[in-house]
């Protein structure tokens, strides 16, 4: 990383208190959970696979929204005359099938990314007070976290279904600064998508992406952020 980024970012983490850091594309490689509990929910709907790669492009925006993008999708493959309405009549079946498996696989097929406990290691050195915020429900993320020894370094964790709006709405990070009663302007978001970035910005919070994670398909470093890394280890 050049020696300007570096100085950068160092600057900025003398200026804040704590961290809110992403889950899934930030912490956690969950692309092989989700095409995995996805597509056993699909056979179960009796409906059409779907790629990886498809579904990386709708990931970020919680649950509902994956499931919604993913039907769509699958129907309007399988050329359904009006997929909109089909959707909602498939939708309580598949997001009780979606549930039930994604918990029986949870982290099997997730790797943590190169970093991360060391990025962690090094924040919590500092002095940082630390939370996990993600869109994924908190019923997901709890087990997750604790299945790949990332849990202790959280004094919060919170989900998509833990307050009334999910990222890139700006109240769950009010609603964590809250919590860990810190000002917004020193805590630090630090995720992989715009979802982060404009969430952080309407919070007040100074923001840094990761260059590796899911974006809605788009290239992150167009992002409006106050730095990227390529490596939580690098937020040194």
């Amino acid at each position: 990383m050049p020696a300007a980024v570096t100085s950068s970012l160092s600057t900025l983490l003398t200026r804040v208190d704590a961290a809110i850091i992403d889950l899934d594309g930030t912490m956690v490689d969950t692309m092989g959970d989700f095409n995995e509990a996805l597509n056993r929910m699909l056979r179960e709907l009796e409906l059409p696979s779907i790629a990886a790669q498809t579904i990386e492009h709708m990931v970020g925006k919680g649950s509902e929204h994956l499931l919604r993008s993913v039907l769509h999708h699958v129907l309007v493959q399988v050329n359904h005359a009006s997929v909109a309405t089909e959707i909602e009549a498939l939708y309580p079946s598949a997001w009780a099938s979606y549930q039930r498996h994604y918990l029986a696989i949870n982290g099997q097929y997730a790797g943590v990314y190169d970093g991360v406990k060391a990025g962690l290691q090094v924040l919590q050195a500092r002095g940082l007070r630390l939370a996990c915020l993600t869109n994924k429900p908190r019923g997901f993320a709890l087990p997750l976290l604790q299945s790949k020894d990332l849990d202790g370094y959280f004094e919060k964790v919170f989900g998509g279904d833990s307050f009334e709006r999910k990222k890139p709405d700006p109240l769950p990070l009010l609603k964590t600064c809250e919590a860990l009663g810190t000002d917004p302007a020193r805590t630090l978001m630090v995720g992989d998508s715009s979802n982060d970035a404009q969430a952080a910005r309407a919070a007040g919070c100074p923001v840094v992406l990761v260059t590796y994670g899911y974006n809605h398909g788009q290239p992150v470093r167009a992002v409006d952020a106050d730095g990227f890394v390529d490596s939580l280890a690098q937020l040194t």
